[in-house]
């Protein structure tokens, strides 16, 4: 074939071109192979050397009289897109002519180089598979020896198989401007387009223009963006992108199933209370089996999940027990009360104490009984005793009264030296106003002359009132 360097030439021209311009990383180009048949299809003779007559449209797809097709790859072609739908094309293709219309011709070669700027409808219907589009452009081109330029015209479309490969078909018109030289003809192509270009920073197939994580790999399904862990939640949504988890948690694992996702369980292997962030509460007494003492057995927080113990089982439990070691009873705050009998017998002992003549002073002898008595009272020491002081009728009631108020404070006294606290007893005098006896015999007069004691209840009252608003 002749002249084969000049369609060397223009492939060369036409792959380098894509390397002459700035790759946009958001425009992609394509290369196209494939063949091409080239229709010279009335010649000219009897209509002036016009190349369509009127009957020419009659024989517009005799391609086996017409056409004159090289079985080989015979056209190559780069297109960038520019923008809107618009993209530029470069083209070169060769050929055999050995028919002229329905003359034969001695297998004159052909070399053409075109630029087209094409318009796809495919910009408007969305990204569907089928792609229509028309061009407009100029060329040159030689048959043989002789060349002139072109001004061309064409119309096609591509068949998407994928983002990247597509069939295209073209009908296009060249029509000369020195038909001296070169007729006005017609050259159809048919091929494969190549889709590459555009810029995929992370290379996970998906350009960076579409791609909302262009720095790190992804899948196409979530626009580019990664799921590490691979259970259908994009990591950027993933609380737990590392672990597979569930829609409802965010994508989180929940391991014991118990509704608590992993990263809130605080018991994420073991079923639990979601009230309980995840822990279970065997015993159900709102105290987590991990922080209870007592995980079967229901008791209250404050005692770290374990009933409150009775350890003297007097009915008072050991937390409000001031005796916890000793029944007592919920009145004396689970301490021990004197009995009636314990009363009497301290009694027993007061009425024995001896004082100086008309004094307060306490005489020696009685300190014995006054030891008996704290012994008695050490025995209960929750209680608080009272200590009245009495006196017979002779003097005057206010004297009686002084000298009594004053000897029950000297015994209170001298208790609280011997380790009776000062806060658990009472004292007061009465003077002659309660006899136990007759105040008209030397025998009643010296019963009248006492000290008693009992219990001051009043006082107790008054105390775990205190107690309780102080808490």
């Amino acid at each position: 074939m002749k002249h084969l360097n000049r369609f060397l030439l223009a492939t060369l021209c036409i792959l380098s071109f894509s390397t002459m311009q700035a790759q946009d990383e958001n425009n992609p180009w394509a290369i196209s192979l494939g063949v091409n048949a080239v229709d010279l299809y009335p010649t000219g003779e009897g209509d002036g050397g016009d190349a369509i007559s009127s009957t020419y449209y009659n024989e517009f797809f005799n391609a086996t009289d017409h056409w004159n097709i090289l079985p080989a790859l015979s056209r190559i072609s780069v297109a960038r897109y520019i923008g809107s739908g618009f993209n530029f094309e470069l083209a070169g293709s060769l050929n055999q002519i050995d028919k002229i219309g329905d003359a034969p011709a001695n297998d004159l070669s052909y070399y053409g180089l075109d630029g087209t700027f094409n318009y796809s409808f495919r910009s408007l219907t969305g990204d569907g598979w089928l792609d229509p589009v028309v061009g407009a452009g100029a060329g040159y081109t030689w048959v043989d020896d002789e060349g002139g330029a072109t001004l061309n015209g064409t119309a096609g479309f591509n068949i998407w198989f994928s983002d990247n490969l597509a069939f295209n078909v073209q009908l296009g018109y060249k029509h000369s401007f020195d038909q001296d030289q070169l007729p006005k003809h017609w050259q159809h192509t048919a091929g494969l387009k190549f889709a590459f270009g555009g810029k995929d920073t992370d290379g996970d197939g998906i350009y960076d223009k579409d791609d909302e994580c262009p720095e790190v790999p992804g899948l196409a399904e979530f626009n580019g963006c990664p799921d590490s862990d691979g259970d259908g939640i994009e990591d950027r949504n993933d609380e737990c992108p590392n672990e597979a988890g569930l829609a409802e948690f965010n994508g989180c694992p929940d391991t014991d199933g118990d509704g608590v996702a992993d990263p809130k369980d605080e018991c994420p292997t073991v079923a639990g209370l979601k009230e309980m962030n995840g822990c279970p509460d065997a015993d159900g007494d709102g105290v987590k089996d991990s922080d209870d003492e007592c995980p079967n057995e229901a008791g209250p927080a404050e005692n770290n999940g374990c009933p409150w113990q009775d350890k003297d089982g007097d009915g008072v439990l050991d937390k409000d027990d001031e005796c916890p070691e000793v029944a007592g009873t919920a009145a004396n705050n689970g301490c021990p009360e004197p009995t009636v009998e314990v009363i009497e017998e301290l009694n027993e002992y007061s009425r024995t104490i001896l004082f100086d003549l008309n004094k307060a002073t306490i005489r020696k002898e009685s300190e014995e009984t006054l030891q008996s008595i704290a012994d008695i009272m050490k025995e209960y020491p929750q209680t608080i005793f009272h200590i009245e002081g009495h006196t017979d009728s002779t003097g005057s009631a206010s004297y009686n009264e002084k000298l009594s108020r004053e000897r029950a404070a000297s015994v209170r006294q001298w208790l609280i030296g011997a380790g009776i606290p000062e806060k658990r007893m009472t004292s007061e005098g009465y003077g002659e106003t309660q006899p136990i006896a007759s105040n008209n015999t030397a025998k009643g007069r010296q019963e009248n002359r006492r000290v008693e004691i009992s219990l001051d209840k009043d006082r107790e009252m008054k105390e775990t009132e205190q107690d309780t608003t102080d808490m």
